[in-house]
This record gives C-alpha cells, structure tokens and sequence, in this order.
C-alpha cells in the first residue's frame, strides 16, 4: 500500500486530519478499519521476501495493519519524528521502550514524580532483571546530572507529572543524557503534541497513553512510541514482533479519529482548566492548586515556553485538613458530592474526571514512596473536560462548601 504524499510545511491541525495511508479502490474520504488478523499473499516468492524483510507488505497483525500504521503515521508527523511504533497500552510502550534498549546492568534515572505504575515498573520489576535505577526531583537538573552513572542508558521524564503538574527542562535533560552517552524519553500524555514536541527539544523518544487526549472520549486503550525511523526499526519492531504488545486495529481506528479533534479539544480544555485553577486558588477551603497556567506555579515560566504558553487540561488541588486523616476524609467528601462531573481514574476525556490520587493511582506506592511525590491524603486530581465551567463550579462547590 503506498502512502499519501502530502505537501510541505503542513500545520499539526492539518496533519491530524490528513496524515494515512493512501485510500483503497474504493476511494474512502474517513481511514479504513481493517480487521483482519493475516493477509493473502500474491506469490510464495513475494511472501518470502515480505517475512524475510526485504520487501514492503503486510504478513501477520502482529507484524504490521494498514489501519494501525495509519495512526503510527499521524501521531509521528504530529510530534515532528520521522517514525511511531503502536502498543496495546501506554505501560505497554514503556514496557518495550524498557525491553528493547535496556539489559542487566543497565541505570535509569527518572523522576520520583511520574505516574505510579511507571515507578513500579521501572523500580519494582525491572530491578528484578538487574536493571539499575535512580529516583530524582523532576525539576532539579542538578540532581539528574548527579544521578547519572557511567552505566545509565535513559534518562526518563514525564511533563507535566501526573497528579502534581510538575515540569521539566526538557532541553537541559537532553544535554544531560547525550554528554553522558545516554537516551531522553519524554512521557508527552498531559501536554500532546498540540501543546509540546519533546523532540524540538532535544529529546529521543516521545511515549503516549493514546487512552488518554489521543483518543480523548474515553473510549478505547492504546499506547505508541515516537522516534527515529532506526531506532523504531532496529530496536522496538523486533521486540514487539516477538513481545505481541500490539494496538488492535480497532483501537487504532478509534484513537486515529481522535487525533482529528485533538487540536481543538486540548485548546478549548486548557482554557477551561486555567478558570478553574484560578476559581480554586480563592477557596478557603482550598490550601494548594498545582497547574502550569498559575504563575504560583514553581515552574510556570518553563511550563509557558515549552507548552505553547498553555498549562494544559490536569490540574490538582489540596483539601485544607489538619491532619492526613482529615484530608482525606475532606478529599472523600468532595468526591462522593459530585452529581455533574465524575469519579474516574483515567484522564483525556470530554468529560470532567476527579481522582484521589493517594488511593489510585499512586496507591500502590509505599507512604514514603508517595510523600517523596508530594502526594499527599488531601490531593484530588482534576482532569478538565469540556462542560461549561459555571457547572463544573457548581459541583465542586456541592463538596467544597460543606467541608467541615
């Protein structure tokens, strides 16, 4: 199947409308789903060389679906790199980032902010294999530098960080990584490529929870890798042929569609978040709101500069408590009072969702573990969706106002 020359010099909005595969025959305006797990080969000659990999074509699902390359397509020219990879999940493309280029004795360096089940997997379970690691302060570049060991592969960050908003300098990471010989990879889930190219920055590898913006409904689950067209070759492609941690095409079919709003959905997110942060920091019931948009945030002037002079659609907030049981007893309460928005772990939908993050996803984090975050018992995460903000208000001040 050839691919769709497109001109020059396109803007990302046009790119996530346009970027496929070339049409069939049958000449379809929306991308094909092609369910089909095996295809027909035309001659025994041609199936050989196609599984020996010297010629293009389709041979297995496992191997490759026009309807998956399609999505790995787009969301590469969206995010400025020359090639993607597609997963089942977003863990499983941290899963086979880890795979492919790491072995037993290899260090990795990231940061004690990122999301929970990135921390078990990288402390917890890769440990298991001999793989070594530190754990370091998002913001401070010092303490990566000193992290670094001449062991250490790939210095892994997630920016903003999920629940605290936390941001990173991506271009000083990447010096830091390529001095010592090593990797950058750049969890991009809460900015998108709308917002921020980690690549533009210096980073090496760009990873997506497509579960979350991507898809931005809530709908299906999916993950993808972004890099060099040799590394996404030579590294990940055989790990995945053999590891099966591939995208059903559905899934890809699904989250492709979504790609087409993403422009517009985290722009018209993130204004509403920014309202609601803002609202937030004048609660007296309210002791601390974390988002890139507020200049009370640590990093705002960092977060401006790399995230398109937009703080994104996630913001946190603390419930004012005395004590850790308070605050999560005053947490509880604001969430078992909404009756608009939802109680939901996941994030990137059109629709409102708060989360207790202590008791989620960082639940399974020891308390040391989740004081190092700042994750504290009164912290709710809020992922802003596209209702009216007076309502979304409302509903929080259900809880808010009857704090005890």
């Amino acid at each position: 199947m050839t691919l769709k020359k497109l001109p020059d010099n396109l803007h990302r909005d046009t790119l996530a409308v346009r970027v496929a595969v070339e049409r069939s025959q049958y000449g379809e305006n929306s991308e094909a789903l092609y369910l089909t797990s095996g295809y027909v080969q035309p001659s025994a000659e041609a199936s050989a060389r196609r599984f020996a990999g010297d010629e293009e074509g389709y041979t297995y699902a496992r191997s490759g679906n026009p309807t998956v390359t399609s999505f790995e397509m787009r969301l590469a020219a969206m995010e400025g790199t020359e090639a993607a990879i597609a997963t089942s999940t977003g863990m499983a493309a941290i899963m086979l980032m880890l795979f492919s280029l790491l072995k037993t004795g290899d260090h990795v360096v990231y940061s004690q902010s990122m999301f929970g089940s990135t921390i078990k997997l990288i402390g917890t379970e890769f440990a298991r294999f001999g793989v070594e690691s530190s754990i370091v302060p998002q913001s401070d570049v010092a303490a990566w530098k000193a992290a670094i060991r001449p062991n250490t592969k790939i210095l892994f960050a997630e920016t903003p960080t999920n629940p605290l908003t936390d941001v990173c300098d991506i271009a000083a990471l990447a010096d830091l990584a390529h001095n010592a010989g090593a990797l950058l990879a750049v969890d991009n889930c809460f900015a998108t490529p709308i917002l921020q190219r980690p690549v533009a920055m210096g980073a090496d590898i760009v990873m997506h929870s497509g579960t979350k913006y991507l898809d931005g409904q809530g709908r299906v689950m999916a993950g993808a890798l972004c890099a060099s067209e040799k590394m996404i070759q030579e590294k990940f492609l055989p790990v995945q042929k053999n590891g099966g941690m591939v995208l059903s095409p559905f899934n890809a079919w699904v989250v492709l569609k979504g790609l087409e709003t993403l422009d517009i959905r985290m722009r018209a997110q993130s204004a509403r978040a920014h309202e609601l942060a803002l609202w937030l920091e004048q609660h007296p019931k309210v002791s601390r709101v974390y988002y890139p948009g507020l200049t009370s945030h640590p990093q705002h002037e960092l977060s401006m500069k790399q995230m398109s002079g937009l703080g994104g659609a996630v913001l946190s907030f603390d419930v004012k408590a005395d004590t850790p049981q308070a605050a999560r007893a005053g947490a509880f309460h604001v969430l078992d009072s909404l009756q608009t928005l939802s109680l939901c772990t996941n994030l990137g939908d059109t629709k409102t969702l708060l989360t207790h993050a202590a008791s989620t996803s960082h639940g399974k984090l020891s308390e040391d573990q989740r004081q190092a975050a700042g994750i504290g018992q009164g912290l709710i995460r809020m992922a802003v969706g596209l209702e009216h903000p007076d309502d979304m208000k409302a509903d929080l001040l259900r809880g808010l106002d009857t704090l005890k």
